[in-house]
């Protein structure tokens, strides 16, 4: 049985560590607060990266916030995904958030294999292609 839960937000941080992409999908909380969390989960990231023989992309639950909990995700190019969820979603399985995080991946695979998008560009994410895969995840 899959369990339902609601993803409030979805940031993507590219490998020097800038905002590529941060979609809100939370009415209960800001757009600032969203930028604020993914923000503090870099150095999370960097921590758990930096502090062990990492090989597995996804890196789980890097903190909880209030009533939020914060997953990881790294790309062998070191572009970070973040998904920020309610912490009342207890039911969330690993697998899931897994499925998920792979889902945001191959939605960026797309956006990077397009021969006019520049991976090493500091500039956010504009692409209505990727913003639709996201949402509809």
């Amino acid at each position: 049985m899959a369990h339902a839960f609601s993803v409030l937000c979805v940031a993507v941080i590219g490998k020097t560590n800038n905002p590529l992409f941060v979609k809100n999908f939370s009415s209960t909380y800001t757009d600032l607060k969203c930028h604020y969390i993914a923000h503090t989960a870099i150095d999370l990231v960097e921590e758990r990266i930096g502090s062990t023989k990492h090989t597995d992309q996804y890196l789980g639950l890097l903190y909880t916030m209030e009533d939020l909990a914060v997953f990881g995700y790294i790309t062998n190019t070191r572009v970070k995904f973040i998904i920020v969820t309610n912490v009342v979603d207890v039911a969330i399985k690993d697998q899931d958030i897994k499925n998920l995080f792979r889902k945001i991946h191959n939605a960026y695979v797309i956006l990077v294999s397009n021969p006019f998008y520049d991976p090493d560009s500091k500039r956010p994410i504009a692409s209505t292609n990727f913003e639709k895969a996201i949402s509809s995840l």
